[in-house]
């Protein structure tokens, strides 16, 4: 069995300040959280930016710059650029931080019902940004929010748009996607290739079982107040301390955790 790579997702579109005073905002902020994610066992870290002034989700060129070339500078981790919507669902709103060359980023090969709203992804949107990330040399992390996207993600690859080994990631816990259970997990690990890598990225209290999960069967694991604010009910937790959570736990039951010069083995990545 692989090492684990542990990916951490410190701060999304949606947390607040007022939600939680751990979530880092500024790129200051999030090159430091890299930094003590880093040294807690983190060897991915998962970047989406925001704005400084008001905290709100941001597509602006100059913000994901700055954040990439801190982490660059100051440490090691895999640097993972979400392309995600929320900032704004262009195709021109999305793809422009691609110039900034991180070894991978997110590729959503699908739509889905979020709470309160509709993650747009059309299939002329996927292959451009597929397209991009093949050019750039950027490996894709597939965002899956439902089976199909797993499907579609092998139809990039046999496009020659995606180049295997794929990596896929499994968004679980969701409200209008893939629910949080053992049985959906393990129908999602045996529909993807053999060569496949995959992490679970569990929603809310979905965390910590998934990721659990995911270490005991070989997968690898995000965590981070992108997707959970909590360490237990009630407990608002660090990025760093959700970290340390797993590298602990995953020792307990023997399995190694990852270097991000191991995860780029893993990861058929080249720095």
């Amino acid at each position: 069995m692989n090492k684990l790579i542990i990916t951490v997702a410190p701060t999304g579109s949606l947390p607040t300040k007022e939600m939680t005073p751990h979530v880092p905002i500024t790129p200051e902020e999030i090159i430091e959280t890299g930094i003590r994610c880093e040294s807690a066992g983190a060897s991915v870290i998962h970047v989406h930016a925001r704005n400084p002034r008001d905290g709100s989700a941001s597509s602006q060129f100059a913000i994901f710059e700055e954040i990439c070339h801190g982490l660059r500078e100051k440490t090691n981790l895999i640097i993972q650029i979400s392309t995600g919507g929320r900032a704004g669902t262009a195709y021109e709103q999305r793809c422009e931080r691609l110039r900034l060359k991180p070894e991978m980023a997110s590729l959503t090969t699908g739509s889905v019902n979020f709470p309160n709203s509709v993650y747009e992804n059309s299939p002329e949107l996927i292959k451009a940004l597929a397209r991009d990330m093949f050019e750039l040399g950027i490996k894709p992390e597939i965002e899956v929010f439902d089976l199909g996207m797993i499907n579609n993600g092998i139809l990039l690859a046999r496009e020659g748009l995606l180049i295997p080994p794929l990596h896929f990631d499994f968004v679980m816990g969701l409200k209008g996607a893939i629910p949080a259970g053992i049985d959906h997990l393990v129908h999602l690990k045996n529909s993807i290739p053999p060569d496949a890598t995959w992490t679970v990225a569990g929603v809310g209290p979905a965390q910590l079982p998934m990721n659990l999960h995911a270490v005991m069967m070989g997968g690898h694991v995000r965590v981070g107040l992108e997707d959970n604010i909590y360490y237990v009910k009630g407990q608002l937790a660090t990025n760093e301390a959700l970290v340390k959570r797993m590298v602990r736990l995953s020792g307990e039951v023997g399995r190694e955790v990852a270097t991000p010069d191991e995860a780029r083995e893993i990861l058929h990545l080249t720095k």
